[in-house]
């Protein structure tokens, strides 16, 4: 089945692409969008090579994928992505910057983890995922226990769970849901290197948002 239709993905309306992003979609999605491997498979086919494995669960616009794989050229860098003109955006980024090791995967998060190899991944990203602040949308929000299990399954043992918010009750329930995960340990940090301060952030920051860093290791 097709991940893309696998499951039901809630996006907010977001603006519209523009016309260099709307060209990448066209023209650069072969060389970058791939179907992501199913369980027992590895990237190496995908990138042509065998590397570390930097998963990005709804990368935006792709600052922080883009970032860290121009810092880790040894890396490869998968992003998961439904939001067309972000695909669009983080595709331009990797062309001007001639970025490699970047692949793209237009899907639903979840399905992406529950079909992945178990012990595959060695970091997973998911920074500003939408808050859904109304109590009747938090069943849309992707940090729960089952994201929780699925990520603890698929990063190799010692593997890095990084993430970050600005809505702080999305952040306690955060916290709240790692406390009960045997197999991750960590909590509240401060920005990590490899996680550079976006557009985003800073809007949010000007706001009076409180910016919560979160690391979790597999034990």
């Amino acid at each position: 089945m097709d991940a893309r239709n696998e499951g039901r993905v809630y996006v907010r309306r977001r603006g519209r692409s523009t016309a260099a992003q709307e060209r990448a979609l066209v023209e650069l999605a072969p060389r970058y969008v791939v179907t992501p491997p199913a369980h027992g498979r590895d990237w190496d086919e995908a990138f042509g090579r065998a590397g570390p494995l930097l998963v990005e669960i709804g990368f935006g616009m792709g600052d922080a994928l883009a970032a860290f794989a121009s810092a880790h050229a040894d890396w490869n860098c998968v992003g998961i992505e439904v939001y067309r003109p972000g695909i669009g955006a983080l595709m331009l980024a990797c062309e001007r910057e001639e970025l490699a090791n970047v692949r793209i995967v237009e899907a639903e998060a979840m399905t992406v983890l529950r079909r992945h190899r178990a012990a595959s991944m060695n970091r997973i990203h998911a920074f500003f995922p939408d808050p859904w602040p109304k109590k009747r949308h938090h069943k849309r929000r992707l940090v729960n226990a089952e994201f929780a299990q699925e990520a603890a399954r698929c990063l190799v043992p010692d593997g890095v769970l990084a993430l970050a918010t600005d809505w702080r009750e999305y952040a306690e329930q955060m916290l709240l849901t790692f406390e009960t995960s045997p197999a991750l340990d960590g909590g509240e940090t401060g920005r990590p290197p490899e996680r550079p301060q976006t557009p985003f952030e800073t809007k949010g920051a000007a706001a009076g948002h409180h910016i919560t860093d979160l690391a979790y290791r597999r034990i």
